[in-house]
């Protein structure tokens, strides 16, 4: 068991299984998504089911606009609102938001839904359309599944950026954000990707992984 995300709460089943056994416990909750105040609908057995996670804050509260139009990716969506957020403050693209649990991707529908988020796209991995490219990847990556699936899962989507887009990936420093940096600086992605941190708040690191191959040009700083 995976202890809970509220600090003394009870342990819960691990987030990033691809079926939670235990019951939904479907509720409400209320919470600020682009500066919209909004109720969403959470579970047990998804990633931070109370709150807005504080990294997922972190993230949202620094990262750039994302681009207006295009492909945007939600890797690892949990509740949605990376995804959510994307829906909303670029309504024009079109927004995937990917997760192997079933239960989160079904909550992110639910939401986007509640929310008329047409754009709003939530699939398991194998659903997603292996043709598309992305123009822009925001992710608080599950650290939790350990070093070797999350370096397969992130050398998976990460090379799915379209020449001058960029992703932004939130890690909690004491979880290995500065040796994840070290990592795709290194030869994990090559040449054509830059690395670097845009942003350290409350313990987390955002980090920047930008395409630069190409003739399209990148998102500003």
């Amino acid at each position: 068991m995976a202890r809970s995300d509220v600090p003394g709460g009870p342990p819960a089943e691990h987030y990033f299984a691809t079926a939670p056994a235990g019951p939904e416990h479907l509720r409400e909750m209320p919470v600020l998504l682009a500066g919209r105040p909004v109720r969403v609908t959470t579970a047990d057995g998804v990633f931070s089911a109370d709150r807005l996670d504080p990294g997922t804050a972190v993230l949202l509260r620094t990262v750039p606009q994302p681009p207006s139009s295009g492909a945007l990716l939600d890797l690892g969506c949990g509740w949605g609102p990376i995804a959510l957020s994307l829906g909303m403050l670029s309504p024009q693209a079109q927004v995937w938001a990917v997760d192997r649990n079933a239960r989160a991707v079904d909550l992110v529908r639910r939401n986007a839904q509640a929310l008329s988020l047409t754009s709003v796209r939530a699939v398991l991995p194998e659903e997603l359309p292996g043709d598309i490219a992305f123009d822009a990847i925001w992710s608080n990556p599950p650290i939790r599944i350990g070093k070797t699936a999350l370096h397969e899962l992130l050398l998976t989507y990460l090379p799915r950026l379209r020449p001058g887009g960029q992703a932004f990936l939130v890690v909690q420093r004491h979880l290995g954000a500065d040796s994840l940096q070290t990592w795709l600086a290194g030869a994990a992605l090559g040449s054509a990707f830059t690395i670097s941190r845009v942003a350290s708040s409350r313990g987390y690191r955002v980090l920047r992984v930008r395409r630069d191959d190409g003739t399209h040009p990148a998102m500003p700083a």
